[in-house]
């Protein structure tokens, strides 16, 4: 099976599993999981032809891209989120919620453990296994400290709706202490230095939020103290924003800089204690800067539960959980993973180039002539993306340009060549391999994907619409998922947005600020915090933000 079924059998300790296994013949689906990949999943999924039952650890769904704005009271924290039963809950069949934490997955015998966080089960421990037939992890990752000492004890991290009210807090925090009486402007200067770690989009998004809520709303509210706050942000790489083109990165660093937000590229954390963070750059040797607040934010990492699991069906070494196209768990049939905690390890073409060959030589001559070569290149090309990638970067327009830049002339379709000149065709065909970013947008198109597959399962059964097997007879029974880029956006602050487009269109300014606030209200899960995220928005315009310590 190459990307299909997913399914799980809820059967808890408590006798509503029991109830459950008696009361349903229908394949049986657990997501573990409701962050982006496991909502679209639900929202996308036909309840009808399944019974779903969803775990997650919170009991509703966060739209992550506006927490640098909960942090400053631009957005309220309860606006970005939907409760998981609102959504479940308009679907044509039961879906059945358990909130718990999945902390063991044991493929052998096809069940998870979990433990709920509020303990209401009967022998009090909050521990219960859940038996499945095939399983969605869609659990996310953690945030990635690279074993830097001190980071965990004094740092805030921003993947959590949780985390942005800490930050809030604390920020609040630090201005009503640097207003008491006994400080001197030392200690003033050390409490309001206000230090990200990390160069990204939340990273970068976050600093110009914090610089909009102090220049436009808190130096009204310290006036005296005012002058006295520093925001700096601190990256290892040459520049921010790196994923981003380098007309966008360009302009923010030099907005950055008339903004007063000190950007300190090429520096490395090294160490961060209670009241400075030691950092090196190869020019300076290591430095240590007091600070007030600091916020980690510099990649993710792999949740535990997630290495167990890597451990025990022979992945263990790998960074992050490997998937094949079809989100399947390589090793693991019956398990299918989204989002952030996984990986798509796309496969090779030079790892199957004999395959490839032995396919198109229809006549078993060991020769391939360009047409035998041109009527099986859409199979090859949907099956291994990375050829048609190849193609684009190289201004090339079709095969016969790749015969002919590895020193093969074709004259004409019947013009023969062994299997010696097909590998150095291909030979740099797989420098395109790209890993797809743990973005919000991947994860949703994945779990829109392997919810499409389920709902039209018996159908492909029966027609499968896949790719032909290169290792084998038939056709794959869906068509491998593929990444759409919809674009990216990066808030400078100042009402001033950059976008990057399909198409390498760039935007930079006013205008994207507004095509900012159009895509990201038309994105949210429902109309209710559709409404909330603008209102609350027009009451910032009105009224400011927010500067209550709660």
């Amino acid at each position: 099976m190459s990307g299909g079924g997913l399914v799980a059998y809820a059967d808890s300790k408590s006798d509503i599993g029991s109830e459950l296994s008696q009361a349903s013949n229908r394949k049986k689906v657990v997501v573990l999981g409701t962050g982006w990949a496991g909502t679209s999943f639900l929202k996308t999924l036909d309840s009808s032809l399944y019974d779903v039952q969803v775990i997650s650890p919170r009991n509703y769904f966060a739209f992550t891209p506006l927490l640098p704005s909960v942090t400053c009271g631009t957005v309220e924290p309860r606006s970005i989120a939907e409760p998981i039963r609102n959504i479940i809950k308009k679907k044509k069949a039961d879906i059945k919620f358990w909130e718990a934490e999945c902390f063991k997955i044991d493929p052998k015998s096809k069940k998870v453990h979990c433990r709920s966080n509020i303990g209401t089960n009967l022998d009090g421990t909050g521990e219960f296994a859940v038996d499945y037939d095939y399983l969605v992890i869609a659990i996310g990752a953690r945030p990635n400290t690279f074993n830097t000492p001190g980071v965990t004890e004094n740092c805030h991290f921003l993947k959590e709706i949780e985390d942005a009210q800490r930050i809030r807090k604390s920020v609040m925090n630090c201005f009503e202490k640097a207003a008491l009486p006994n400080l001197s402007e030392e200690e003033r200067r050390k409490t309001l230095h206000f230090i990200v770690i990390g160069g990204g989009p939340t990273g970068v998004e976050f600093a110009a939020e914090l610089h909009d809520f102090v220049s436009e709303d808190l130096a009204k509210l310290y006036p005296n103290i005012r002058d006295l706050v520093k925001i700096s942000l601190i990256e290892a790489g040459d520049h921010i924003l790196t994923m981003f083109d380098k007309r966008i990165t360009q302009f923010a660093e030099e907005k950055f800089q008339r903004d007063g937000i000190d950007v300190k590229t090429n520096f490395r954390v090294v160490k961060v204690s209670d009241k400075a963070i030691t950092m090196t750059n190869p020019s300076t040797g290591e430095i240590s800067v007091p600070y007030g607040m600091a916020v980690w934010s510099t990649g993710i990492g792999t949740r535990p539960i997630i290495l167990d699991l890597m451990k025990e069906i022979g992945q263990a070494g790998r960074r992050v959980l490997a998937t094949d196209e079809w989100l399947r768990v390589l090793g693991s049939d019956d398990v299918y993973a989204l989002g952030d905690c996984a990986t798509i390890n796309q496969r090779k073409v030079l790892e199957d180039v004999s395959s490839i060959f032995q396919k198109a030589d229809k006549n078993n001559s060991g020769k391939l002539t360009v047409r035998e070569l041109k009527v099986v290149l859409d199979d090859i090309i949907e099956r291994y993306p990375q050829l048609k990638l190849y193609l684009k970067s190289k201004q090339m327009k079709d095969i016969l340009d790749l015969l002919k830049d590895s020193d093969f002339n074709p004259e004409g379709e019947s013009v023969e060549l062994d299997i010696e000149r097909f590998k150095r065709a291909l030979a740099n065909v797989d420098s395109q391999v790209k890993m797809l970013p743990p973005t919000a947008q991947v994860a949703a198109q994945q779990g829109t994907y392997l919810a499409k597959c389920l709902n039209k399962m018996k159908q492909c059964e029966e027609n499968p619409e896949g790719p032909p097997r290169i290792r084998g007879q038939g056709r794959h029974r869906f068509r491998p998922f593929r990444y759409r880029h919809l674009g990216q956006f990066a808030p400078l602050g100042g009402e001033q947005t950059a976008a990057q487009l399909p198409g390498d269109w760039i935007s930079i300014g006013h205008s994207s600020q507004w095509l900012w606030y159009s895509v990201y209200a038309s994105k949210q899960v429902s109309w209710r915090t559709r409404f909330l995220v603008v209102s609350d928005w027009m009451r910032r315009f009105v009224f400011g933000r927010d500067s209550s310590r709660m």
